[in-house]
């Protein structure tokens, strides 16, 4: 790696242990430490108190996590105790909180897990959500370019510096010399308007935020990782040790499998699901509307989904994509030591959060009464726009 820039996740890496994990005598992360804002519950109990999920964004006030809201307003968690929280806006807060056991669940991208396993956390991924990759390069309208070595010596924008994590495994594989690239941390949730107001040349989004931006005023070109990338996506990771305790995997997946529910229900009617999530966040509704709603959640839809033809069903995880992402950030340095998917991905819970009974799922989706405004909306047309903005 001689001759190359130090990477932001490196300097991270060197940091996260000795800085951002300050902990107490009895080796519980304070909330002063993370900046959390004391809202994180302490240790848990077992085999779990309230089971906590860690949003990887620092706000749940977004389309990306239907399935939850959806599988708690049909009652599919079936009495289990769980809650969501936002986290903090730092993007490596989702393993380090679920590493120290002050969130039970995250949901980082592939590149901020392979953070955590750079940093020696136990974690492993039990549940794929992003079976295409979301991620996607922003332009100003008619400055896209379709050859991304193009962004060699260019400036690319993100919402937090863990991102580079992100972007440098997926433009690797795409040719680019990523120590050409220059990253500029534009802060969350400013880091589209400061593309659309002339800053940098190209920005990081994701599929579903491309239409949360459109309802905010922000258009772009967009290169399309779901059309141009086999990298994975985002996914569900837990403590190692979790998977060794029988009481613990039980729980897992029966809550895994109310996910599971929640994203079949999704499929079947995705205005139902986005009115799940509307209900919980008004002022999210109101600005982003049934319209714009309805497709970001079609562009999620077709990432968590991906080919379920080839899939062992919602969460699997494809140990040759998985495996593929491992060695791209092993050639360019991201991780200094190789990963073997299989030794932190498994599938083995898998099976039992698809054991559910399809039929009723579907049914509950086609019974689901939708509001005027939702019902109104032509589904196979939204369908059909879904990649205009593509370049």
């Amino acid at each position: 790696m001689t001759g190359k820039k130090p990477s932001i996740l490196n300097m991270q890496a060197r940091m996260s242990r000795r800085h951002f994990l300050q902990v107490t005598g009895g080796g519980v992360v304070t909330a002063t430490a993370l900046g959390a804002g004391g809202y994180l519950t302490p240790a848990r109990a077992e085999p779990y108190d309230t089971f906590t999920w860690i949003s990887p964004r620092g706000t749940l006030e977004v389309l990306d996590d239907y399935p939850f809201w959806i599988a708690k307003k049909m009652g599919y968690f079936d009495g289990l105790d769980t809650e969501m929280q936002p986290g903090p806006s730092d993007g490596t807060a989702t393993v380090k909180f679920v590493d120290v056991g002050q969130a039970d669940m995250g949901f980082p991208s592939p590149g901020v897990f392979s953070f955590a396993l750079q940093n020696g956390m136990k974690l492993k991924s039990v549940f794929h959500m992003g079976a295409r990759d979301t991620f996607s390069i922003a332009f100003r309208k008619g400055e896209g370019v379709s050859d991304l070595k193009q962004l060699e010596g260019k400036t690319m924008l993100l919402g937090s510096a863990a991102w580079q994590a992100i972007v440098d495994p997926m433009l690797a594989a795409q040719g680019v010399d990523v120590s050409k690239v220059k990253y500029v941390e534009a802060g969350w949730p400013t880091w589209g308007t400061a593309l659309a107001g002339g800053q940098g040349d190209a920005a990081l989004a994701w599929e579903g935020l491309r239409a949360e931006w459109i309802a905010t005023g922000l258009e772009f070109d967009y290169w399309l990782g779901v059309q141009n990338s086999n990298l994975p996506a985002n996914t569900f990771i837990v403590r190692s040790a979790d998977l060794e305790d029988s009481d613990r995997v039980a729980f897992l997946q029966k809550y895994l499998r109310a996910w599971a529910m929640g994203l079949e229900f999704g499929y079947q009617n995705p205005r139902a699901a986005v009115e799940a999530v509307f209900e919980q966040f008004p002022t999210f509704a109101k600005n982003t509307g049934p319209e714009l709603g309805t497709t970001s959640i079609l562009q999620q839809i077709n990432v968590f989904r991906g080919d379920m033809d080839q899939r062992e069903g919602w969460g699997w995880h494809d140990m040759a994509s998985w495996q593929s992402f491992f060695d791209q950030i092993h050639q360019i340095g991201q991780i200094s030591d190789p990963v073997k998917a299989e030794d932190v991905c498994t599938n083995e819970l898998i099976g039992p959060a698809n054991d559910f009974d399809h039929a009723k799922v579907k049914a509950d989706a086609d019974a689901y009464e939708l509001s005027e405004d939702f019902a109104k909306l032509d589904v196979d047309n939204i369908k059909s726009h879904m990649f205009d903005d593509a370049i």
